[in-house]
């Protein structure tokens, strides 16, 4: 018996299993997808899931920028 039965040609989600949706951005902080493209994976196709991995490397940036820290709280 082989496994090759099991094997699918498709493209692999880029889930990280950090899911938390940044509030201002409303992107994964793990996956960098939106709300809607979680959601619709499973009924991608191909073409479009690769248009989505396409522009997750350039969305890491929106999420990368710090938010203040201590020195924004002690300058209120």
């Amino acid at each position: 018996m082989t496994d090759e039965i099991w094997k699918r040609d498709e493209v692999d989600s880029p889930c990280v299993k950090l899911c938390a949706i940044h509030p201002e951005t409303r992107l994964c902080v793990g996956c960098y997808r939106s709300i809607d493209e979680i959601t619709a994976w499973s009924r991608m196709t191909p073409d479009a899931r690769h248009a989505v991995m396409a522009e997750l490397p350039a969305r890491a940036a929106l999420l990368q920028k710090r938010r203040g820290g201590r020195a924004a709280r002690l300058s209120r």
